[in-house]
């Protein structure tokens, strides 16, 4: 288990759910605060932004991802694209004491050294890395020297590059360490998710593990919240419409309400893998089930036989998993016909 802030994260704790609005704010501190607050209407645990420099984060002549000039609708460099989705840091100090109030965690993903040492200046709880810094060991290397807990989203690698940087991460001393299992496409299609690898994940290394969701809708990631993921990030937006590279690929903020409101249902659902019955169902046990009966009339003295035996509603009376104790049983008194039988009408 790990512990961001006062939430303790692990197999025996509710699934830690992070409404990432990442650049959707479009670089607008107001946008940037509404996105808390919808992540506060909807009940994630988190709301998660990325915090940069493109200066220091990207080349001039870097092109866009092929699903940002789709979703834009036009092609320019990724340093243009990403100077447009700035915040400035001390828009950053105002978010994070606008979400302290709000009383929602602050996550932030730093792309780059600089902004990894701001927010470990104003104190945040975690540190998220992105997929595409999983094999950037440097920085790995620099955000584990400020010893905070570390989420890993792990889309594009294999089983070694995992393994690699985990043991930068725990090399440096780091324990509070989480992987997300990821595909990185915007939207990824269902026959990418494997969202089994999930599990291979927290199996094969023995860490927290989770999901963070880059398909349309909310079902797989309720569908890995079934199948024990610790964590779920999931990208959201106040409209799909707007202009930017990740809107379309988020939910809206009623969306995000159902989706938070779907994995605490599969929670509550999942129990404690005890099979037993519920109190509830005592009384469509008593109406569901059978006991045992008399076939036809019997009368006193008569030694009963298998034919004579009948099974029927409502079951509050000898199981009929007992039918073979009444074979050969003398009747002390006559029996009439779907009688319930007990132990008490036979002579000892």
């Amino acid at each position: 288990m790990i512990k961001i802030g006062s939430r303790i994260i692990g197999n025996n704790s509710p699934c830690f759910i992070i409404a990432e609005a990442g650049v959707n704010h479009n670089g607008d501190i107001k946008l940037a605060k509404k996105l808390v607050d919808m992540a506060v209407y909807a009940g994630a645990d988190a709301v998660k932004f990325q915090t940069f420099r493109s200066e220091k984060l990207v080349t001039g002549y870097a092109k866009m991802a092929k699903y940002q000039k789709d979703n834009i609708g036009i092609e320019d460099s990724q340093f243009n694209m990403l100077k447009k989705l700035e915040l400035s840091y001390s828009e950053f100090k105002e978010l994070k004491k606008y979400c302290k109030d709000k009383e929602i965690i602050f996550l932030s993903t730093p792309f780059e050294f600089e902004s990894a040492d701001f927010l470990s200046s104003i104190g945040i709880e975690a540190f998220k890395i992105s997929s595409g810094d999983l094999t950037n060991i440097p920085l790995l290397e620099h955000i584990a020297d400020m010893n905070k807990p570390i989420i890993l989203s792990s889309g594009m690698a294999v089983l070694g590059e995992i393994e690699e940087a985990l043991m930068c991460l725990k090399n440096k001393g780091i324990d509070d360490i989480a992987v997300l299992h990821c595909t990185s496409n915007y939207p990824a299609a269902l026959e990418t998710v494997n969202l089994k690898a999930m599990n291979t994940i927290k199996e094969a290394f023995g860490v927290v593990g989770g999901y963070s969701d880059h398909t349309e809708g909310i079902t797989i990631p309720i569908a890995a919240a079934a199948l024990g993921a610790n964590i779920i990030e999931k990208h959201f937006t106040l409209d799909k419409n707007m202009e930017g590279p990740d809107h379309k690929a988020s939910l809206e903020p009623e969306e995000l309400k159902q989706m938070v409101d779907g994995i605490r249902s599969v929670e509550i659902s999942l129990g404690n893998g005890v099979k037993r019955f519920s109190k509830s169902e005592i009384s469509t046990m008593q109406v569901a089930r059978k006991s045992i009966v008399a076939f036809r009339n019997i009368n006193k003295g008569e030694i009963i036989k298998l034919e004579d035996l009948d099974y029927k509603r409502p079951g509050d009376g000898l199981s009929p998993k007992y039918y073979k104790s009444l074979i050969g049983k003398k009747a002390n008194k006559n029996i009439n016909k779907d009688e319930q039988l007990t132990f008490g009408v036979f002579e000892d």
